[in-house]
């Protein structure tokens, strides 16, 4: 959607944006009966697991070592962005934020791949 900005998307994904963060990008696409969020973000490594307890998952992220071969597309992908699926990388932690949420979220996702030796971009996908 047009008009969206990355303070709005995080607003909606109730997600508090770390002031180390750079690189920052997201999008809204409204769907047929739920709409689709993401946000990514580029952290210092060491600034990440701060970043995740204040999102307070429901369980402890899992890592994925290998790039997920799936038949199934994502309805709000990242290439929008012009970033890699974290599908398709390896190493990656993800897991479930909440499903439920509070309010008019229904769903949030994070996973967290490394750039670098010094940094890592964190991904963020709502369901609203």
């Amino acid at each position: 959607m047009d008009g969206v900005t990355v303070e709005s998307v995080a607003r909606t994904l109730q997600v508090q944006m770390p002031s180390t963060a750079t690189e920052a990008k997201a999008a809204y696409q409204k769907g047929f009966q739920d709409d689709g969020l993401i946000l990514s973000f580029v952290l210092p490594t060491d600034a990440v697991d701060g970043f995740l307890t204040q999102l307070k998952p429901e369980r402890p992220l899992r890592l994925r070592e290998q790039p997920f071969v799936g038949e199934g597309k994502t309805t709000t992908p990242f290439s929008h962005l012009g970033l890699p699926e974290p599908d398709s990388l390896a190493g990656v932690r993800e897991g479930v934020v909440c499903a439920p949420c509070k309010g008019d979220l229904n769903a949030l996702e994070v996973s967290v791949a490394r750039v670098d030796d010094d940094s890592s971009r964190v991904y963020l996908s709502g369901v609203d």
